[in-house]
């Protein structure tokens, strides 16, 4: 990355009230900072700047509805399971593929606009393109350091609340700035404020357009999972979803190790952060983390045979039926730079351990 662009995602976002560092060090707020910055930021009564991350959490509480209507009146083992299954392999699989992959990181590209509708509404939108894709950017930048959003090194609470103390857009960004900002979502089908409704409303969608987008595509979910299996099924698919979105918030710092180092040799080949490869992550949804932070621009990030990635599945679906334009695919080179190696070497250590001293072998050798 250019210095300039490192800059560039030094001020994207809006700083937190207690800073992203203290005497040129990451500083860990306490519980009592984070608290008091949340409060500030979901309060809609000091400044409607705040819309998106109260936004975050509307579209979260509006799943417990659901969820509570399941239990009550039509709660079976089934219908549970395909809800959790739904959240967890559904929900996580399409987010993968959308937010991370191809929002974020433009692993692929599409033929037409139509398979990017497609995907971006495949399941219940939850997450603003906005919100993840800029954030997730600067994460990469700065991976456990200062200005990283969700720092696993701030703890638990720093990374669960991170969409409202630090993932937000900056408010004070220059025409420049905003333009360039704009330019990290523009291929995703967001359509922008302009600079001075941006100046208005603090973020680059507009809640009006971001809501209706929300309530249609909720709208035909529910209708589709109705026309299924009724409401149960459609309050069980719905209400389980709150799985997901309370889970993802949780994931990066697991992800990362609870802020420790607790890479595995053999599984775990990038060094360059904490971030670690999770078998049941990895298996739900594609998320093989250690891999991906090796290969952030990567179609995949499952690479050995035991890795498998949903993720990565549903984008060859897509590319059999022709949505696919490009694609780039790191898992030669991971085999050939990482995975080779520690194999060769893991052998030679082996035969070296096995074989007996010299001075034993002659000794051998003369009786």
């Amino acid at each position: 990355m250019s210095e300039a662009g490192a800059t560039f995602l030094q001020r994207v976002l809006d700083p937190p009230a207690y800073g992203w560092s203290k005497d040129g060090q990451f500083y860990a707020p306490t519980v009592r900072e984070m608290v008091s910055h949340w409060l500030t930021r979901m309060n809609l009564f000091k400044t409607r700047k705040n819309w998106l991350p109260v936004t975050g959490w509307f579209w979260t509480l509006c799943l417990t509805p659901f969820a509570a209507i399941f239990f009550t009146h039509y709660f079976s083992w089934k219908l549970l399971a395909i809800g959790a299954l739904y959240s967890m392999v559904g929900l996580g699989t399409v987010n993968i593929v959308w937010l991370h992959r191809y929002c974020t990181h433009r692993a692929f590209t599409f033929t037409h606009p139509f398979y990017r509708f497609i995907i971006r509404n495949l399941t219940i939108r939850l997450v603003p393109e906005e919100v993840y894709v800029v954030s997730h950017l600067v994460h990469h930048a700065f991976p456990e350091k200062a200005g990283d959003p969700y720092n696993a090194l701030g703890g638990r609470l720093y990374c669960f609340f991170a969409g409202e103390l630090h993932q937000p857009i900056a408010r004070d960004l220059s025409e420049k700035d905003y333009a360039r900002t704009v330019a990290l979502v523009d291929h995703t089908g967001v359509v922008p404020n302009t600079y001075a409704q941006y100046q208005s409303w603090g973020s680059i969608c507009h809640p009006a357009r971001l809501y209706a987008h929300f309530a249609l595509n909720w709208a035909f979910w529910y209708g589709v999972f109705y026309l299924i299996g009724g409401h149960a099924l459609a309050c069980a698919i719905f209400g389980m979803s709150a799985i997901w979105a309370i889970g993802i918030r949780d994931f990066n710092y697991d992800a990362h190790g609870c802020g420790k180092d607790k890479r595995k040799e053999g599984s775990d080949f990038n060094r360059r952060d904490l971030s670690i490869n999770q078998f049941f992550a990895g298996t739900v949804s594609g998320e093989w983390h250690n891999n991906h932070h090796l290969y952030p621009a990567g179609v995949r990030s499952g690479f050995l045979w035991w890795q498998l990635d949903t993720a990565y599945i549903l984008i060859r679906v897509v590319q059999f039926f022709g949505g696919i334009a490009s694609s780039r695919d790191f898992k030669k080179r991971f085999l050939e730079e990482h995975y080779a190696p520690y194999r060769a070497a893991r052998e030679e250590k082996a035969r070296t351990q096995n074989e007996p001293p010299a001075i034993e072998a002659l000794q051998d050798a003369g009786k």
